[in-house]
């Protein structure tokens, strides 16, 4: 049976990470927990961390005698609240106290604590509830079943004569127990292979708004992030990289560098240059005083301007075909009224709050690592190789991560084995953190591809649409890489997701895809290809609808019979936003968008008002959200919200621009993000649902830019086809 070009495009990252896992084959390593005071080992999640007794029934919760329930959670915390819902699935199963409750990062260890959508360790996808539910829920039922046997032997009576309630176990007689008092029996018994689960009418905690475990800690300045690591005699690395991509270092002169008080060695690694020194300030003075000669010969020197240009004429050259339904060319050739329109995308760097940053422990016969840890299956491997030893040789203590967007989450684990390299070319045994700036960050690669689209459609004469065209061209995010494999018949996956998966019910519909090759190291950026396709064929269908003379919302939701998801949160936001009201004032403007990515369905209506000088301000975005089951309402709320910020500043303001190949931007005065005054007013709306969750990490963002864009049409007759806005003086 034919797979549906819509599940394509839901696996494609899936599919690159089950590829990775099989090519990253790592041993069971120790675990270790990074804390103020120190870090304590715990051997393979069967020692508990205090020394008290405990009870491990199995690899995801630890549970004291002083009560506490310790989560021990596979995923990376990255702001997105993972570490909450993660917690929350298990101590919903468990009928644990909340208020004992805390979470601790896993080890580097595949065997136990892979992704189970991608075959290895690693957070992304927006997947970790998704992949968690059911692994999750069982780990706390079957903590539960053996506490309520401890309890049973205890008192000498049936399990059935006894209930659990926040943290408590109940019997007959008024008697009780907590789970503390329960772990030495329990520690004894075994634990059942199958229990049963909760029916949702039962759940307490799944559904709430209840604190996040991360919440204080973040508060009060104790959450430990990289950038706080500080290791007895720890020495702090700066890299100077070359000013290209694809230069190297022809020559060196490290003396003036080596002059500046507190530096401690300059070495080159294959990176760059890096400067070691007693602190930050000093080797950031070093680095500055670097006397190095590049060689550009093998350089990417185009300037961003070139690129899309040379992307404009491909869009209209032949390509490959991802998807092709009837006969779209000739459909469109035959309509009664044709439309078409080109979109450019820019190059975006992800610019997390938190800068790229490792702390490396490198000794003959171990590499111990310190890092808001994405992909630790990947990055271990990866580790191994620069430090010339064995995946079971690294331990890689996961810390919060200050933000990433999909940055920390690369092929080639380029942070962690800089830090990796420039501790093994120093030697001696002395832990090295290596720091990015906010200018490294910016200059340094591993951007959102830059994207040209061309739709073409045609409408019958009756109004309705009966042809679409969809050209893609841009830079393969797969392509040269280890995982090359994933792109089939010259299609990345990631390129066309959002597009391919076209959800309108269009008889004729043709998909292509022209990949390119630039010397700009490319990735992921959140939620991926919807970044770019959601834009364009939300904006596209607008103008469609427009031409048809048919309302944007009632056009779409025409077109979506088949797809009850997509309708019923299209529906929601209609309805919340007020949609089919009295039209807004003159200068203002309504517009809707709606897409899926992950498995998660968002519609989003932007209200916007637009100055005399054309400045655009978003007043109120209504989002609404089917993403299965809601963990967290709350959490949910917050990443729609963080998603809507984050898509704003990137329509509004984000690009990285490249004149001779070199970045013109430095910093957040020339990469402008979303400002707090400027966001606008947000009202999430959460679908009821009983299906398994998925995520909500990624998914607000891809709806934003096409209903800001078509709220402005609303407002101003005009269309935004070259992102950011800015560069038509609407922003």
């Amino acid at each position: 049976m034919a797979t549906h070009p819509r599940d394509l495009a839901r696996t494609s990252r899936r599919g690159f990470l089950q590829a990775a896992g099989a090519a990253s084959a790592v041993a069971l390593t120790i675990g270790f927990e990074w804390r103020l005071s120190g870090r304590r080992a715990m051997a393979a999640g069967t020692v508990p961390a205090t020394g008290d007794a405990s009870f491990v029934p199995n690899a995801f919760v630890r549970i004291g005698s002083d009560d506490s329930v310790t989560v021990i959670a596979k995923h990376l915390e990255m702001g997105q609240g993972s570490y909450t819902g993660i917690a929350t699935v298990l101590a919903e199963e468990l009928d644990a106290d909340w208020s004992k409750v805390r979470v601790e990062s896993a080890p580097a260890d595949a065997k136990r604590y892979a992704n189970l959508a991608f075959g290895m360790q690693g957070t992304g996808g927006s997947s970790a509830m998704a992949n968690s539910w059911t692994q999750l829920r069982e780990a706390g039922a079957k903590a539960r079943a053996v506490l309520l046997a401890a309890a049973a032997q205890q008192w000498q009576v049936p399990v059935s004569e006894l209930r659990v309630e926040r943290g408590v176990v109940h019997g007959p007689g008024g008697r009780h127990a907590t789970f503390g008092a329960l772990v030495a029996t329990a520690s004894s018994l075994p634990v059942p292979e199958t229990v049963g689960l909760k029916d949702p009418t039962q759940f307490k905690l799944i559904g709430q708004t209840i604190p996040r475990v991360d919440a204080i800690a973040k508060s009060n300045g104790t959450a430990q992030f990289t950038i706080d690591c500080a290791l007895p005699g720890m020495l702090v690395a700066l890299l100077q990289r070359p000013p290209l991509f694809g230069a190297s270092v022809r020559s060196l002169d490290a003396s003036a560098a080596q002059a500046i008080p507190g530096v401690v060695q300059v070495v080159q690694v294959p990176a760059g240059v890096a400067v070691i020194a007693t602190g930050f300030w000093a080797a950031k003075r070093g680095r500055d005083a670097l006397q190095v000669q590049w060689d550009e010969t093998q350089a990417e020197k185009r300037s961003s301007a070139q690129i899309a240009a040379e992307y404009r004429n491909l869009a209209d050259q032949p390509a490959a075909s991802a998807r092709k339904d009837g006969d779209a060319v000739k459909a469109i050739a035959g309509a009664t009224k044709k439309i078409s329109a080109t979109y450019e995308f820019p190059y975006l760097a992800h610019a997390p709050m938190e800068p790229l940053d490792a702390v490396v422990k490198l000794s003959s016969d171990h590499c111990e690592i310190w890092a808001g840890d994405q992909f630790q299956t990947i990055d271990q491997a990866n580790a191994a190789r620069a430090a010339g030893l064995e995946p079971a040789q690294v331990s890689i203590h996961t810390l919060y991560a200050g933000g990433s967007f999909g940055r920390r989450a690369n092929f080639y684990s380029d942070y962690i084995v800089e830090a990796v390299s420039i501790a093994k070319a120093h030697g001696a045994g002395v832990p090295i953190k290596l720091q990015w700036t906010r200018e490294d960050d910016i200059h340094g690669g591993l951007y959102r591809p830059l994207y040209v689209h061309k739709l073409e459609a045609g409408l019958d004469e009756h109004g309705a649409l009966s042809g679409w065209r969809h050209v893609i061209v841009g830079q393969s995010i797969m392509g040269g890489t280890p995982f090359a494999a994933m792109v089939k018949n010259g299609i990345d996956p990631t390129s066309v997701e959002g597009a391919m998966n076209l959800p309108y019910a269009v008889p004729n519909v043709q998909v292509d895809l022209a990949t390119t090759k630039t010397g700009v190291p490319v990735l992921w950026w959140r939620v991926v290809g919807s970044s770019h396709t959601a834009f364009a064929v939300e904006s596209f269908i607008d103008e469609v609808a427009h031409a048809a003379g048919k309302d944007p919302y009632e056009f779409r939701r025409g077109l979506l019979e088949q797809e009850s998801r997509m309708r019923a949160v299209l529906d929601l936001a209609a309805e919340k936003s007020g949609w089919s009201s009295a039209p807004l004032p003159p200068g203002r403007g309504r517009g809707i968008a709606v897409a899926e990515a992950f498995n998660t369905y968002v519609a989003q209506v932007a209200e916007v008002t637009v100055g005399a000088d054309g400045k655009v301000k978003v007043d109120r975005v209504v989002c609404a959200v089917d993403c299965g089951t809601p963990i967290n309402p709350d959490v949910i709320t917050a990443q729609m919200e963080g998603g809507i910020g984050f898509g704003l500043g990137a329509i509004l303001y984000g690009e990285i621009s490249l004149k001779d190949g070199h970045v013109e931007q430095n910093n957040f005065d020339g990469y402008r993000v979303l400002r707090m005054n400027e966001m606008p007013k947000v009202e999430v709306h959460i679908v009821a649902s009983a299906l398994p969750p998925t995520g909500v990490g990624e998914p607000g963002v891809a709806p934003i830019g096409p209903a800001v864009a078509n709220a402005l049409f609303a407002a101003t007759g005009k269309r935004v086809q070259t992102l950011p806005f800015a560069k038509g003086g609407f922003a």
